[in-house]
């Protein structure tokens, strides 16, 4: 079986082989953050099921490429997005922060417009004649093609557009031109959609952060109030073409799931500590496909390597079914110990093996 046609196989909850797992190393200069790259190098090549193609010096391309590929996380050098954001980060391959944002006096909404799908996606440039080609060729060799809005499609964007306190008082206050930029930000989105669905991806990828450490950012009334429907306005097409929906959020959403659930998601990509194995286990396995994201500030940063075998074995023990519905990814960053790296990505690779009762 292949990779694609397992991961499909779980999401869909229709009995795959194992438990499909994914992992991946952000491209920062790992030197900087007192890494001895050699170490790093030489323990992704213990793991070819998680890194298949890993070659060393990989790391360093990969840091060096993030100007031209990624132009918005390199440090220190303000970017202004399509929709007229500016962002900027400390730390050249990780995500900063919006400092300034175009609407935060509604006055400046006069004449304001979306960008244009057809060259960006409202963050970086996109080019569509490459994305046909990528999408051929993964049909021609059966390989896995995924599109995907960018992350903060919706709620961060009308956030970085606004302004996070802005954009509470604007709910609190029921702004009637908090409808309209929704409906602006929903209709760009869309669009974004319509043209992924006619290149035919194995799924489509809706991703945001709606949650914080022990609370939903947004109130599930204001979440059904103002982004609900916009959600599954862009989810329906998707459902109605035969296309699995990929959700995302970071945070503690619990509260917000029910009503994800209820607007055409297949997949959520949630985090495991945050949310509590045993609440996920309970409130939302069987209901939804879980694609579990495994902690990354907690226990594989200052656990044993013990404890992270332990804590990834009862994720899957918990969450994982013979039906399928789990899947795993894991992202570590610094500063977590090489060795607690290699024993989380060792856990993946054993348990995605387990034998369901």
């Amino acid at each position: 079986m292949t990779y694609k046609e397992n991961l499909l196989r779980a999401w869909r909850r229709q009995g795959p082989k194992t438990v499909p797992v994914a992992a991946g190393l952000p491209y920062l200069d790992y030197p900087a953050h007192g890494y001895d790259v050699g170490e790093l190098e030489a323990m992704l090549l213990r793991h070819p099921v998680l890194f298949p193609a890993f070659k060393p010096g990989d790391l360093q391309k990969n840091h060096e490429a993030v100007p031209e590929r990624f132009p918005d996380l390199v440090a220190d050098r303000p970017y202004t997005d399509g929709w007229g954001c500016v962002w900027k980060t400390v730390v050249t391959g990780m995500v900063g922060s919006v400092v300034r944002h175009p609407l935060e006096d509604w006055a400046a909404f006069e004449g304001f417009s979306a960008p244009d799908p057809a060259h960006t996606d409202g963050v970086r440039d996109i080019d569509w004649a490459l994305l046909k080609t990528y999408a051929e060729n993964a049909r021609k060799y059966d390989g896995l093609f995924a599109c995907g809005l960018p992350h903060g499609h919706t709620f961060l964007r009308a956030q970085d557009l606004r302004g996070y306190m802005n954009l509470i008082v604007d709910m609190a206050e029921e702004e009637p031109k908090l409808d309209a930029l929704l409906d602006m930000i929903c209709g760009f989105n869309l669009e974004l959609i319509n043209r992924f669905i006619a290149l035919r991806p194995d799924f489509i990828s809706i991703p945001e952060d709606l949650g914080m450490k022990d609370s939903p950012m947004i109130t599930p009334e204001d979440f059904r109030r103002y982004f609900a429907p916009r959600y599954e306005r862009i989810t329906r097409p998707v459902k109605e073409a035969g296309i699995l929906v990929h959700e995302h959020s970071d945070g503690f959403i619990l509260p917000l799931m029910d009503d994800i659930m209820k607007i055409g998601g297949d997949v959520i990509n949630l985090q495991d500590l945050v949310n509590g194995i045993d609440n996920i286990e309970r409130e939302i396995k069987g209901r939804i496909s879980v694609d579990l994201d495994i902690d990354r500030q907690h226990i594989t940063v200052s656990g044993s390597p013990k404890d992270v075998d332990d804590h990834i074995r009862e994720c899957v023990s918990k969450l994982g079914s013979k039906a399928g519905g789990l899947s795993l990814t894991y992202q570590p960053w610094p500063p977590t110990p090489v060795a607690n790296m290699d024993a989380a990505f060792s856990a993946m690779e054993k348990y995605r093996e387990y034998s369901f009762q």
